[in-house]
């Protein structure tokens, strides 16, 4: 497991042991304490009676880091190499945006990796369940060399500017399809020459054959990683408005639109992928 997610997991599992422990005044026993920092996804293992939209709530927060690393395969590698790339094209006195940060995964590895003087990240999430866990997890980290502001926003009224590096990982797949373009548009205007945007999705396609070969890999992916069939068939249903995944022309359609002259697909693992735009 690389270093961030691991670390990202245990520093997790530390804040809801110390939450724990001070609602408990006794010393908990090995067996309690190995209940209280197991954090197993188990939001859809039991039917529902009403199905609701997905959303990064609290009870999301709980679970992060075992819900992300059991649904998306190749995450913990893309998280790794996102950093080798921040530390390739990340430039002096520039900002380096995590864009959908979530608990700051992708923060952590770039600021890990980093060795640009006054060069600082800016996290974003409009998740405020998210922000507060996040800062905390990254008050733990012993590198404090690069600085790090988290900030609860709507990732499209952020400014972009002076960037270097730009992260959206697994993140425009959540915002509505007719307003990427602007997006990407005010990201390519806001890297400075020589930037990099790196862009993670959930990817479709057009021909039903290879849709149904990746969404078949995909569920025999995650019931490998534990999940039933139950919860696999209703987060599907929760994601279905919320989640809308695009091909990988589209994306890089857009990409060439916006102005990149250059992106490739660096990454990909059944139907998730991760590609590299360079102004």
């Amino acid at each position: 497991m690389p270093r961030v997610i691991e670390q990202l997991m245990r520093d997790s599992s530390a804040t809801t042991t110390g939450l724990s422990e001070r609602k408990n005044s006794n010393n908990p026993s090995k067996k309690d304490q190995k209940n209280v920092t197991k954090k197993t996804d188990a939001i859809y293992a039991t039917p529902l009676q009403k199905m609701i939209d997905f959303q990064f709530d609290e009870r999301v927060v709980a679970v992060f880091p075992d819900m992300i690393q059991r649904s998306v395969p190749g995450y913990g590698m893309i998280i790794a190499n996102i950093g080798t790339l921040a530390a390739k094209y990340a430039q002096a006195a520039s900002h380096c945006y995590d864009l959908g940060c979530s608990l700051g995964a992708v923060s952590l590895a770039m600021r890990q990796r980093i060795n640009q003087p006054n060069c600082d990240i800016i996290a974003v999430d409009n998740s405020p369940a998210m922000i507060e866990r996040g800062r905390e997890l990254l008050a733990r980290d012993a590198v404090p060399t690069v600085p790090v502001t988290m900030i609860c926003a709507d990732l499209q009224h952020v400014c972009i500017e002076n960037a270097s590096v730009v992260v959206l990982n697994f993140t425009l797949q959540f915002i509505p399809p007719a307003e990427r373009l602007a997006l990407m548009q005010r990201i390519y205007a806001g890297l400075k020459p020589g930037g990099i945007l790196i862009l993670s999705e959930k990817i479709a396609f057009n021909e039903p054959g290879r849709q149904n070969f990746h969404e078949e890999l995909y569920h025999d992916f995650k019931r490998a990683n534990g999940y039933s069939d139950l919860e696999i068939s209703q987060k599907r249903s929760a994601l279905e408005k919320v989640l809308i995944p695009e091909t990988l022309a589209c994306h890089q359609e857009r990409l060439q639109k916006s102005g990149f002259s250059f992106s490739d697909l660096w990454f990909q693992c059944f139907s998730f992928a991760s590609l590299v735009a360079i102004k």
